[in-house]
């Protein structure tokens, strides 16, 4: 009897502890409600600014001389004297002396042409002479017609050799003054062929010279880049001076950046159609150079900034800022960054130029966030500088 009392008592409490337990949790307070803050990324941007760039185009080339010649011996005969100049590099000047062969032979051949034109001219005066006698006599009826003939036959040969010997005369005037070879123009000596008490035949190779009075630089520009230089396609020969860009040729040289202006003057005929690539030829005029800026040297290797047109209205930002080839992020009025397709017209270096998709005073995130939800909350940071 006392177990059953025992058990219907746990029972009882049992029941009264839920009965307290239900009714302590439906009068609990609730507790209060905390909503997370949404969390924002501080990031970079830079405000947009529409403006007129000039495009360039770079590309690169080695110098090589605009006029360059072999110097030729036009007469035979031994070296006598070369030019101490005539070494390789050495610089010369227009109708400077070069090399001077021995003319013992060609002055000795000059005075047999200066006898055998005396004697021509004798014989011709002789021979104008006698034909003017015997018109005298012709009209005077005291001698034959046929005499006449035979003088003025003899005339016309006596003329024809005095002017025969006047020719040859020259030709070896010209000859003595061949043993002096001279500078075709103002230069500097690639290479020498030469040296003195060598016997030299016509024709022969003595060194080869370049001018200094302008270089050229051949470099090679994709098709795609020729749009942004108003080059005319198929252009024959230089083109016109208000067509000629402007550029600018640089090199690291011993440590030091040096730098020459020139312009474009013509572009090759022929694409290759390897690489798809056109053939500029820039020219540098001037010999005038300081130990800051030397003359541009033939052989240098250096990089060329070309000048092209100008376009308007072109967003310049930084390359880093571009997304799937054709995105940038902007921030909108709440702080929310969202995706913009724009039109890039070109990459230049670390730059891209957007000339469309964008408007001026829009904000353009600069910082390189991996994760990008579109929508999510930023905290702008203006760019410094």
């Amino acid at each position: 009897m006392n177990n059953i009392l025992k058990g219907v008592m746990t029972i009882v409490v049992l029941i009264g502890a839920g009965i307290i337990a239900i009714g302590l949790v439906a009068t609990a307070p609730e507790p209060k409600k905390f909503e997370p803050e949404e969390v924002s990324t501080a990031i970079r941007i830079a405000t947009i600014t529409q403006q007129q760039v000039r495009l360039k185009v770079r590309s690169q080339g080695t110098v090589t001389p605009t006029t360059e010649s072999s110097l030729i011996a036009e007469v035979a005969g031994r070296i006598e004297w070369t030019s101490p100049n005539l070494v390789s590099g050495g610089y010369f000047n227009m109708n400077d002396v070069l090399v001077r062969l021995d003319d013992e032979d060609l002055q000795a051949a000059v005075e047999s042409r200066k006898a055998s034109f005396a004697r021509a001219k004798a014989e011709s005066e002789f021979s104008n002479f006698e034909y003017k006698r015997l018109q005298a006599l012709v009209k005077s009826n005291l001698t034959s017609q046929s005499s006449l003939e035979s003088a003025s036959r003899s005339k016309s040969i006596a003329d024809a050799i005095l002017k025969e010997s006047a020719v040859a005369l020259k030709q070896a005037e010209r000859d003595l003054m061949r043993t002096e070879v001279r500078a075709p123009y103002d230069g500097l000596v690639r290479s020498k062929s030469v040296d003195v008490g060598q016997f030299i035949s016509r024709g022969s190779n003595i060194a080869s010279l370049y001018s200094s009075e302008s270089v050229e630089v051949r470099i090679p520009i994709a098709d795609r880049q020729l749009a942004f230089l108003d080059l005319p396609l198929g252009r024959r020969g230089e083109l016109p001076e208000a067509l000629q860009a402007n550029v600018l040729l640089s090199t690291n040289y011993g440590g030091q950046r040096y730098e020459w202006h020139g312009k474009l003057v013509r572009t090759e005929a022929q694409i290759d159609t390897q690489t798809r690539m056109v053939n500029a030829v820039v020219r540098v005029t001037g010999e005038v150079g300081s130990s800051d800026q030397p003359h541009l040297p033939v052989g240098l290797f250096v990089h060329a900034e070309i000048d092209g047109r100008i376009a308007d209205n072109i967003i310049v930002l930084p390359r880093a800022v571009l997304r799937n080839q054709n995105q940038v992020l902007i921030v909108d009025a709440d702080n929310r960054l969202r995706y913009r397709n724009v039109e890039v017209l070109r990459f230049d270096q670390d730059d891209v130029f957007i000339s469309g998709g964008l408007k001026t005073g829009e904000i353009v995130n600069l910082s390189p966030i991996q994760t990008v939800i579109d929508g999510m909350r930023v905290k702008p940071v203006p760019k410094a500088g």
